[in-house]
């Protein structure tokens, strides 16, 4: 008798370590739109934006799209989270985009919870008007500890810091960075990070090395604490190592690779950790970097 399970018995392992997914649009509606999109796709997690990504609007949301979509991902056992708007910036030096950074953030994590996400993410902005990193960090800290200090419910969502590439003043890209951004916000109980791939290998974490993707995870794991990483934006990166360009590839098309990603799904700080894709394509690319994936996930646990 064999001991190794069946394909059947590694994919159902496989889901419950990492399920696999990707970001998906939510134009009109999003259980009407956004989950057909998800199963096309063949997606275990889902990721939306809960108002115009570029823009500073807070929409509320429909009770009934938002009841639907959270007794759809329920059903299927699909993970949800919010990328909320690109706009925020807690480290600008203008007070309006700073005031403007706290509504747009309150606005995702309310939403997050009246839909039933896991997690609301957010870049983690750079210091503009020349400031010290460090003056800005400060700022940033002093207007997120309000926020996260309402997450208070069981069932509110996590606040989830996504490093940069590094471009510009960032305040975070590197896993270090994030040592000091946890410190600013007391490292509070609801404060995790969604650990872009693209970002990192960007920002100069040579993942595609051998063993580079087990050394970014395991500084991260080192800096933040267990348990912290909460979401993985799996992204390959058109740009080499260090680049600090945010431009991201088809998995196993760009210059991180596949196999970084297969390390990962061994790593024991991904284990229960979802990912999703945020690659170039529509409906057939996408599913075709689930599938990916999903292929890379089952040879590396079986």
């Amino acid at each position: 008798m064999s001991n190794h399970p069946s394909p059947a018995d590694a994919a159902a392992r496989g889901r419950l370590r990492n399920p696999v997914g990707g970001h998906v649009p939510v134009a009109g509606g999003l259980a009407k739109a956004g989950l057909p999109y998800a199963r096309t796709m063949g997606g275990e997690a889902v990721q939306v934006f809960v108002a115009n990504p570029r823009g500073w609007a807070t929409p509320a949301g429909n009770p009934a799209q938002d009841e639907a979509f959270r007794a759809g991902c329920a059903d299927e056992g699909i993970p949800a989270y919010v990328h909320a708007p690109y706009l925020i910036n807690f480290g600008s030096h203008t007070e309006a985009t700073v005031e403007k950074s706290v509504a747009s953030l309150r606005h995702s994590l309310r939403r997050g919870r009246a839909i039933g996400a896991r997690g609301v993410v957010v870049h983690t902005g750079s210091a503009t008007g020349g400031r010290p990193r460090a003056e800005a960090l400060a700022q940033a800290g002093e207007w997120m500890r309000p926020l996260l200090a309402e997450l208070v419910h069981d069932d509110d969502p996590w606040l989830l810091l996504e490093p940069t590439a590094g471009q510009g003043a960032s305040l975070c890209a590197l896993a270090e960075d994030l040592g000091p951004y946890f410190e600013v916000l007391e490292r509070h109980p609801k404060l995790g990070v969604c650990l872009d791939t693209c970002h990192a290998f960007a920002a100069g974490h040579d993942m595609a090395a051998p063993g580079g993707m087990k050394a970014l995870l395991d500084e991260l794991t080192e800096v933040t604490g267990e348990g912290r990483l909460r979401l993985i934006h799996a992204n390959d990166s058109k740009d080499v190592v260090g680049a600090h360009k945010d431009r991201h590839a088809n998995i196993g098309a760009g210059h991180l690779g596949a196999e970084p990603f297969a390390e990962l799904f061994t790593h024991p700080a991904t284990d229960g950790v979802p990912l999703v894709i945020e690659t170039p394509g529509g409906p057939e690319g996408h599913a075709a970097d689930v599938a990916r994936l999903k292929e890379l996930r089952t040879a590396a646990i079986s």
